[in-house]
């Protein structure tokens, strides 16, 4: 049972309400609204300082004093660290090799100390849990722990107190699950079987969940290099709760290239004047490319999450002269 009030109060603490941004050239195109909510302009540049809110909220007196374990790509460790830092909690963030720069400062600056493990970032989990286990301290999933999700999760009613009428679809980034299990398990919430459909929007390169739901159990994929780099890594095989979510409740997926999330970055910069980083535009990135055209919506706006904007300025700057593609 995820516990949205406790996350809906945790979130006001840390994060920001983020704008909705309507986009009128795809709103043309599409026949009805076509938003977007602006979590690339979040404390720490991402969603994830949702579930770093929820979770850490949530820790006994003596969990912070011992301090916490993490592991991440850059996004989940920037946002822990954030939020330890304001509540004062010890904060150990695991990261890959090859986390990008800004990430990576973004952590060291809230105060953590980041530890570069692996060269995958499955690799970077296991040496997270070894010391989490080995010293005693709380690990705190990027995905798959039920405070984290409902934390996420909170972007549905804050969406909703936003617009007019209810939309006819969420379209969310797909990695380890817990931005869209969070979601749409909100909505299942307030709306049962009528709500929103939660549509989810994966990089070819980075799809072991979609692998996953395809399979009927988590699986492992080997990790390839991606624009996407945030949604990089595996789902656990132990998997306890993002994978379920993402099977029962999202409604249609679709993979983007390559190519296709370099276009989705370029457009927001050209066309929304918004700097959003791979893994935060591959659902733009999937409704650019049509990925969506023989869905059946119900009535009402879409909503597109443009969920991180954290990316180095050289890789910013490639992919604007139509690189890395």
């Amino acid at each position: 049972m995820l516990d949205f009030a406790h996350a809906k109060e945790a979130v006001a603490r840390h994060a920001r309400v983020t704008l909705i941004v309507r986009d009128d050239r795809l709103s043309e195109r599409w026949g009805r609204d076509v938003v977007y909510k602006a979590e690339c302009l979040q404390h720490t540049g991402s969603f994830k300082v949702r579930g770093a809110a929820a979770r850490l909220e949530a820790l006994g007196s003596e969990e912070r004093e011992r301090g916490i374990v993490a592991c991440s790509s850059g996004n989940h460790g920037r946002a822990v660290a954030y939020v330890a830092g304001r509540l004062g909690i010890p904060a150990q963030v695991f990261v890959p090799e090859w986390v990008d720069p800004v990430k990576l400062e973004g952590i060291q600056a809230a105060g953590a100390d980041a530890v570069r493990a692996g060269s995958t970032f499955d690799e970077a989990e296991a040496a997270a849990l070894e010391r989490a286990a080995h010293e005693g301290l709380t690990y705190v999933s990027a995905y798959d722990d039920p405070w984290v999700i409902a934390g996420q999760g909170t972007l549905a009613d804050e969406v909703l107190a936003q617009l007019p009428e209810a939309p006819a679809a969420f379209v969310v980034p797909l990695s380890g699950g817990g931005l869209i299990g969070g979601i749409a398990a909100s909505l299942k919430a307030r709306f049962g079987d009528a709500g929103p459909l939660c549509l989810a929007a994966s990089a070819e390169r980075a799809a072991v969940m979609l692998a996953s739901v395809r399979a009927g159990r988590p699986v492992e994929l080997a990790e390839e290099e991606t624009l996407a780099n945030a949604l990089a890594g595996g789902i656990g095989l132990d998997n306890a709760h993002s994978f379920e979510l993402v099977r029962d409740l999202v409604s249609e997926h679709a993979t983007v290239t390559e190519g296709e999330i370099a276009e989705a970055m370029r457009y927001a910069v050209e066309s929304l004047r918004l700097v959003v980083e791979g893994g935060g535009a591959v659902a733009l990135a999937s409704l650019l490319g049509d990925a969506w055209s023989d869905v059946e919506l119900p009535p009402g706006p879409i909503v597109v999450l443009l969920s991180g904007g954290n990316v180095a300025r050289a890789a910013l700057v490639e992919v604007l002269r139509g690189g890395l593609s």
